[in-house]
């Protein structure tokens, strides 16, 4: 159930609401808004008590949600959520470009690509420590000595920073180094991990399952607003189909799908979806052309050499370039670079 207050209702009014919710065997969410208050009713038990609600004082309507998704819904928030980086937002009418290598492979690599992204307009440094890999003998990341390198990269050239987090134990380690917390495909329904990024006060990057619907990747979300960390970014990167001539599909129409159901930001990530360099700026575009709120692409100095996902990474000249193609189809879509 949702309780709407009345207009600008008084703080006792919302505070009595709140202990009857209490009483009735629930936990309240409240969530001010500029001109009224919306409390949420949240429990496992069969719900009920809405008439008694209802009489309260101060107490405009109550309403039943009808997904199965509470705090991630629009019925819960209307207005878009802004989550904040650092000094960068992302959601709303703003396009935010995350950008960054694969994997952190040594200090003169992440600069090199750190600088490539700052000089042309990115927004956020990425940077993966831990790489969850499909053959156990590929590059695993450099761990916690990667984390090092990828706060020290961010703070030389002034960008926040994102990396994943593969673990519910090393949330913690990783909170001390990053700026947000990023949730790979493969662990969009590892629940222990998403309630303890829930728990972490650092905004959540959460990236769609490889086969996942929409409503199983809004759950996902809503594990982790539900320990109490409403600053979640959505990632559309690709579900797994039957082509054979990409890495993965790009579904655009999740994009518009989950803006009307969610209040939470959608970006896009092209690289992981196609997994080939050529299809990366394409993707970007007509993701951004569908209404995403930004975009997230891997950048290395030397693709070549790369010790994962090479043959998807952009040289930062190539960056570049998207950038200026990102900012002008913003533009035409009525947005603005974050």
């Amino acid at each position: 159930m949702i309780v709407i207050m009345k207009y600008k209702a008084s703080d006792v009014d919302v505070q009595n609401v709140q202990d009857e919710i209490t009483k009735l065997g629930y936990i309240p969410r409240p969530a001010p808004g500029e001109t009224r208050v919306v409390i949420g009713v949240m429990g496992n038990k069969p719900l009920r008590g809405r008439q008694h609600l209802e009489a309260l004082e101060g107490v405009e309507k109550v309403l039943l949600v009808s997904t199965p998704y509470k705090l991630v819904s629009r019925e819960w928030k209307n207005s878009d959520t802004i989550v904040r980086v650092g000094n960068v937002h992302i959601g709303g009418n703003f396009v935010t470009v995350i950008g960054g290598p694969c994997a952190i492979e040594s200090y003169e690599q992440t600069l090199a690509a750190a600088i490539g992204v700052k000089e042309a307009g990115g927004h956020i440094l990425r940077g993966g420590a831990f790489k969850p890999r499909t053959s156990p003998y590929s590059f695993q990341g450099l761990g916690e000595e990667g984390l090092e390198i990828l706060q020290r990269v961010g703070k030389e050239v002034g960008l926040p920073v994102v990396t994943e987090v593969v673990d519910h134990v090393n949330v913690s380690l990783v909170d001390n180094y990053c700026d947000m917390l990023q949730i790979g495909t493969r662990n969009m329904q590892n629940f222990e991990l998403l309630k303890a990024a829930g728990r972490s006060k650092k905004p959540v990057l959460l990236k769609r399952g490889q086969s996942s619907t929409v409503e199983e990747t809004l759950l996902a979300a809503e594990y982790i607003l539900n320990e109490g960390n409403e600053q979640v970014v959505l990632c559309e990167r690709g579900i797994r189909t039957f082509v054979d001539h990409s890495r993965n599909t790009l579904d655009i129409s999740a994009i518009p799908a989950f803006q009307r159901l969610t209040h939470l930001p959608v970006i896009v990530d092209p690289a992981h979806a196609a997994g080939k360099r050529y299809m990366v700026a394409p993707l970007a575009l007509g993701g951004i052309a569908a209404g995403a709120q930004g975009v997230i692409v891997e950048v290395h100095p030397n693709p070549a050499i790369a010790k994962s996902d090479g043959p998807q990474q952009l040289v930062p000249e190539d960056f570049k370039k998207l950038m200026i193609s990102i900012e002008q189809v913003a533009k035409a879509v009525g947005k603005t670079m974050a």
